[in-house]
């Protein structure tokens, strides 16, 4: 499914050896040929978007790299070869008042939770993408804010300049009490990571994982 400009979900079902994945995990990826598509046959990480107990599950693909490029016009039918799942990025996301900071893509392992199931804990979450033809799931994300009483949504459109973080994230006061996910472009990990420390949260209250292979 085509979600953005350059954005495509892509769904997996197992054919042998299916596993279970948890909200927040990545599995390593390689696709082969389908009836047209010629496949790019390298491993890359892929945050998971959604899963179901059959061990089905999908992934968000962005255009990033030569193969996330050629991986915008895969097709129904192709193949693909799996490692994983890996990580425990969200394992206690659910855990108490959280902040989740999310870039692009980034919204992946969050929209994945929040698609199971009510949030029992105060959460807010901060979704920065460039211009409206990027902004991959708003529609979905928006309809979920509705649901989700417990969900505080900020979306931000920064343009092609780096948004302003620190008028984005919360002050000390707000970040009292809170864990803080991040997951996003390097850039804006470094950037969060350091107004999060310098508004006074502990490096044990920051959770992140960062992928540089495109």
């Amino acid at each position: 499914e085509h979600l953005a400009e350059g954005m495509v979900e892509v769904r997996l079902r197992p054919l042998a050896g299916a596993g279970t994945a948890q909200c927040g995990q990545f599995v390593i990826v390689a696709f082969f040929d389908g009836p047209t598509f010629r496949g790019c046959a390298e491993y890359h990480p892929f945050t998971i978007s959604d899963s179901e107990v059959d061990g089905s599950f999908s992934l968000g693909i962005k255009a990033l790299g030569e193969c996330t490029r050629h991986l915008q016009s895969i097709e129904t039918g192709v193949a693909a070869r799996v490692q994983g799942p890996f990580g425990d990025f969200l394992q206690n996301c659910t855990k108490g008042p959280a902040l989740w900071v999310a870039g692009g893509i980034g919204l992946a392992p969050f929209l994945a939770v929040l698609r199971k199931a009510h949030l029992a804990q105060p959460v807010h979450l901060i979704y920065l993408h460039r211009n409206a033809s990027d902004a991959a799931y708003l529609d979905e994300l928006t309809a979920l804010a509705v649901t989700q009483q417990q969900l505080v949504l900020e979306v931000v459109e920064s343009g092609e300049l780096p948004a302003d973080l620190s008028a984005v994230i919360p002050g000390a006061t707000d970040l009292l009490g809170r864990q803080c996910y991040l997951c996003g472009p390097p850039g804006l990990l470094a950037a969060t990571i350091n107004l999060l420390r310098a508004r006074g949260m502990a490096p044990k209250q920051i959770h992140f994982e960062r992928f540089d292979f495109r």
